[in-house]
């Protein structure tokens, strides 16, 4: 019996222990946004967070913090359609709905459906297409949740080393998921992707943890170990200094893009399927860059 006792006592003590070892913390997101419209200045927002035909947004609530990109399918200006509408417009809806309270926190799936089937549901039809990626940070679980349709993404830095990334969805090369709206009549001639189509994922993340969200303008100009030594430029979770970096890769990308002897992410992907190219891919760049950090009102 004493010796049932003694185990018990122990078992206790490992238990207590734990639970006083448990981080009862919330987390928060410390984010900085920075990007370059392929035919606009460099660093200059359109209007409601839009650089050229990519959007963002970062939205805080009490349960979560939010952000997501978006980057609008070019193709649309041949038929006289603005592709930054269709984008922009899904950025502010998700936005909107997460500053209303109206999305769970481990569903950001539910977030991008809910918004897309709002922009179906509008009086006016908003034509367009766009590829989007939203990430979640719980406060309490400190859970990170993502959800990623086509070729935007995000990474997860960790000790200097990508601990998580989001998988690329294509069709086929340079042909992303994207959600879309076409013309009355013409649904079944426009590639369209279901929202729940995206790709999603949930993991723990700890302080300190670094999580770059971008569209496809950064990804493929910049390969992993140049993102990289951008992010050791990092000291500090400070605002300041993560617009400054984010500030450091967008401009990074912005020059490489338009580099014709370098060898892009994008070039050795179409030389993979074929292609002969060579040089960076001009296109525009939207980078949000957030640290975990202990919340704060």
């Amino acid at each position: 019996m004493l010796s049932v006792l003694s185990y018990g006592r122990l078992v206790a003590r490992a238990v207590i222990g734990g639970l006083s070892q448990t981080d009862s913390r919330d987390y928060s997101l410390v984010t900085a946004s920075c990007g370059f419209g392929k035919d606009f200045r460099r660093g200059i927002l359109k209007k409601g967070m839009c650089y050229g035909d990519d959007a963002c947004f970062i939205a805080r609530h009490r349960s979560a913090d939010v952000l997501g990109v978006a980057d609008g399918v070019g193709g649309w200006r041949d038929y006289g359609v603005d592709p930054s509408q269709f984008s922009g417009t899904l950025m502010k809806t998700c936005e909107r709905l997460v500053k209303e309270g109206r999305f769970v926190p481990s569903n950001p799936v539910g977030v991008l459906t809910t918004s897309y089937y709002e922009l179906l549901q509008n009086k006016v039809p908003l034509l367009g297409s766009s590829t989007a990626c939203i990430v979640v940070l719980d406060r309490q679980s400190h859970q990170l949740h993502t959800a990623n349709l086509g070729d935007s993404g995000f990474l997860v830095v960790r000790g200097g080393e990508v601990i998580h990334r989001s998988d690329e969805q294509q069709h086929y090369f340079n042909t992303p998921f994207q959600l879309s709206i076409a013309p009355p009549g013409a649904e079944g001639a426009v590639l369209s992707d279901s929202p729940e189509s995206a790709d999603s994922s949930s993991f723990d993340v700890q302080l300190g943890d670094i999580i770059l969200t971008a569209t496809d303008g950064l990804f493929d100009n910049m390969p992993d170990y140049m993102i990289l030594k951008e992010l050791k430029k990092l000291k500090n979770s400070n605002y300041e200094s993560i617009q400054q970096t984010a500030r450091s890769i967008a401009e990074q990308a912005h020059v490489l893009a338009y580099d014709p002897n370098y060898m892009s992410p994008f070039a050795q992907f179409a030389c993979d399927n074929g292609l002969n190219v060579r040089g960076g891919k001009p296109d525009d760049i939207t980078v949000l860059l957030s640290i975990v950090a202990e919340y704060t009102d």
